[in-house]
């Protein structure tokens, strides 16, 4: 159907599938324009406003928000393109869509609608079947918009939300573990002078009781801690710097003296070490699991070797290998897990690799790097974290 100026026959009222009524603003310096277009419209379940010129229509946006505008271009005074460049430039208003009405059908000026704002053309003469479809087309799309702006909102509250909750997590269990960890600190105090006087006693049945108590005072003592650096690393900004592993491994040596000796065990270390980003508190932790977990479950006596690779994409290796049982294949998938997943992790797996290994994949990754075992059954295993590495190294593997 097309809208004539003499004559115009508008067919019976459509049923349209419209949850909410949408209003219209129509403007045009024709009146028998707009009357035609309005008589249609309304007839479509719309809502219409109508203005003559663009100064009107600025007036009546700011007023009631339409919807969707259909603007003509050629006007009186202010123009539709100008009138388009002034709504888009305004915030409240900048989100309706315009539908422009023209009798232009060149390229350039159809261009310039679009680089003024305009989501579409409708040329003149009107057809109705069109109007009706691109105004139902614009309108739905500005729903869903709509609606997703609502989803976004939403999410974004939840989001806050849940975000508030972790911080709140977050501290609650630093306060746990400092709470913790004074009474512990206590604990060691009353069994070291319990351990003096039962040795004064000879009463070797106590103090093997007393040193099952201190054993588990310090396994809640590691549990505290662990506890203390998630959070830590959760919370506390990294800062990037290049650890001294030379002294890193002499520190981690010297505090694991009587341990090795007590398991008699061996440890070769490189003369010089590779320079490469990372936090030298985080990278100390992990290389003193490996270290610790070497002595514990390596060979008889243990051998460790220390040591570091190139690799590819200028990371380093850094590994620990030992002399130990190693892990079958179904072992292996259960070490490293993430956090979340430690619960299933395989029982079979000696204490030692648990939750210790899982913060030391989390601290590596937020180093930029990442954790790895090598490792065959009868012939040792290998444990391994990576490290961006720092310009051109030159060290001794």
């Amino acid at each position: 159907m097309t809208f004539g100026i003499t004559n115009l026959i508008i067919g019976k009222k459509k049923q349209m599938d419209i949850t909410e009524t949408n209003t219209l603003l129509i403007v045009d310096d024709d009146p028998t324009s707009i009357q035609i277009l309005s008589t249609y419209l309304k007839q479509l379940d719309y809502e219409v406003l109508t203005a003559k010129d663009g100064e009107e229509a600025l007036a009546k946006v700011r007023q009631t928000k339409p919807d969707l505008i259909l603007l003509d271009i050629i006007m009186q005074n202010l123009d539709g393109f100008e009138t388009c460049i002034r709504l888009k430039a305004d915030q409240e208003t900048q989100e309706i869509p315009i539908i422009f009405l023209t009798a232009l059908t060149n390229t350039k000026d159809k261009l310039k609608g679009f680089k003024a704002g305009a989501v579409d053309y409708i040329t003149k003469p009107l057809q109705s079947e069109e109007v009706s479809a691109r105004v139902k087309v614009h309108l739905t799309l500005k729903n869903l918009q709509k609606v997703l702006q609502q989803q976004n909102a939403a999410i974004e509250q939840k989001n806050l939300e849940l975000q508030r909750q972790t911080m709140e997590l977050d501290a609650f269990a630093q306060f746990v573990a400092r709470d913790l960890k004074k009474p512990l600190v206590r604990q060691r105090g009353f069994t070291n002078v319990l351990h003096k006087e039962l040795a004064d006693l000879q009463q070797p049945e106590s103090l093997e009781f007393l040193q099952e108590i201190e054993q588990s005072r310090e396994q809640m003592a590691s549990i505290v801690d662990d506890m203390l650096l998630l959070v830590n690393a959760r919370t506390n900004e990294l800062i990037m710097e290049a650890p001294d592993m030379v002294t890193i491994i002499a520190e981690i040596r010297h505090s694991l003296n009587s341990m090795t000796n007590e398991y008699q065990a061996q440890i070769v270390v490189p003369p010089s070490w590779p320079v490469v980003w990372g936090y030298s508190p985080w990278i100390q932790n992990v290389w003193e699991t490996y270290i610790i977990n070497g002595l514990k479950y390596g060979g008889s006596p243990p051998y460790l070797e220390l040591g570091a690779t190139p690799e590819e994409n200028d990371q380093i290796r850094f590994w620990v290998r030992d002399n130990g049982l190693g892990f079958t294949a179904k072992q292996q998938n259960h070490i490293f897990v993430p956090l979340v997943d430690i619960a299933q992790a395989d029982d079979s797996l000696p204490e030692g690799y648990g939750l210790k290994l899982s913060i030391a994949r989390l601290l590596i990754e937020k180093c930029g790097g990442k954790v790895g075992l090598e490792s065959q059954v009868g012939r040792g295993s290998t444990f391994y974290f990576t490290l961006p590495a720092i310009g051109e190294n030159q060290f001794e593997p």
